[in-house]
């Protein structure tokens, strides 16, 4: 449970940060230099610290559920609850939505002569359901961490 805490609140921070000031101060570059930078920060945060972190939270949710509903202890829907929003807002939605985007992106020449358009359309998804993520993320720290106590 612990570890399930910590987990969604670095990952609510995380995203905290991209939502309120990367994805602005992207947004404001040149169009190659912004997509240029995302690319980059795109393949770096692929480490084994990031990924220990989203995917051992994804475990760790995933053990809350199954011991909580098991044992149902006293605040067990909280803790579930808790870790479902992680699971579902968290890790579902990194994985359904913002990945792709990530990987179209990767894909697209600094150069090319639609890259202005995807990337004002990728500024805008990206952030959107990074926007998602992080309120589910946070939902999920105070969810787990009520559920903890």
């Amino acid at each position: 449970m612990v570890i399930a805490v910590a987990g969604s609140g670095l990952m609510a921070g995380l995203f905290f940060v991209f939502s309120f000031s990367v994805m602005d101060a992207l947004a404001q570059m040149p169009t190659s230099e912004g997509m240029k930078a995302m690319q980059l920060i795109n393949r770096t945060i692929l480490n084994p610290v990031f990924l220990s972190v989203f995917f051992g939270t994804a475990l760790a949710c995933m053990l809350v559920t199954i011991i909580s509903a098991w044992q149902r202890p006293p605040e067990y829907g909280l803790a579930v609850a808790g870790a479902c929003a992680y699971l579902f807002g968290g890790f579902m939605v990194t994985a359904v939505f913002n990945v792709p985007l990530n990987n179209a992106l990767d894909k697209l020449p600094l150069d090319a002569p639609e890259s202005n358009h995807e990337w004002n359309r990728y500024l805008r998804l990206w952030t959107r359901w990074n926007h998602f993520r992080t309120a589910a993320c946070i939902l999920a720290c105070v969810l787990l961490a009520i559920g903890l106590t």
